[in-house]
């Protein structure tokens, strides 16, 4: 089950969406002319590594910095094509509609506690992990997350594969987007049972930034405005 589009026009120019695509875009490029070499340090040195948290807390040879400041720089990273390509394709179709809901300024400060939330259900569940954690999925997950509350009727056309048949097939969000998450819960449980069957996939960060965006958007989303008559 894979989105194409929603039938949600936005009132305004998603300028931070668009801003944001950019931004990844752009420091994946970076990242690729790193070299392979370049690339590991790189990564290393700005992806969410567990490990480094629970180092610090413990008084090991761990900065604040480099314990902390992956939390923020680390969904600003990607992978491969096909992480960063899958991860903005999200962002795009779901992202402009929860800026639209929130403004330009609280969109930006929305998305990026999201993603910090979600390293944070990702190193509650792996504590002692030396494996730098990137991506922006949880941050986005914290959109999907938002767009579920705001809009559960939209219609979301989707690529649904069958066997070797492709169908397109209009479906609610309430029903694309809970899929989602239930798949993300599921495969985070089994997480849990065997090591193996993460598959290198942080599902944690995925929960956590989906439950995390619903708590957040209610806490920034613009207070309806009360109309009342002097008397």
């Amino acid at each position: 089950m894979f989105p194409i589009r929603d039938d949600v026009p936005s009132r305004t120019f998603p300028i931070v969406t668009v801003g944001l695509i950019v931004i990844n875009v752009l420091v994946f490029l970076f990242e690729i002319s790193l070299g392979s070499r370049g690339l590991r340090a790189f990564v290393a040195s700005y992806g969410m590594v567990p490990g480094y948290v629970t180092s610090f807390a413990q008084g090991g040879d761990v900065s604040a910095g480099q314990a902390f400041f992956p939390f923020f720089s680390s969904i600003f990273l990607h992978g491969g094509w096909i992480h960063l390509i899958g991860n903005m394709w999200y962002l795009w179709i779901f992202g402009d509609n929860i800026e639209d809901r929130l403004g330009h300024f609280r969109f930006i400060v929305f998305y990026i506690v999201c993603g910090i939330l979600a390293n944070g259900a990702h190193y509650m569940f792996n504590a002692t992990s030396g494996v730098p954690a990137i991506g922006a999925s949880g941050a986005v997950a914290g959109v999907l997350g938002a767009y579920l509350i705001s809009y559960p009727r939209a219609r979301i056309l989707t690529v649904i594969p069958l066997f070797f048949l492709i169908h397109f097939i209009e479906l609610p969000a309430l029903i694309v987007l809970g899929f989602w998450f239930i798949l993300q819960f599921l495969s985070g449980a089994a997480s849990v049972v065997s090591s193996s069957a993460s598959g290198g996939v942080a599902w944690w960060a995925h929960v956590g930034g989906f439950i995390g965006g619903i708590l957040v958007f209610m806490l920034f989303r613009p207070r309806p405005k009360v109309l009342y008559r002097k008397r």
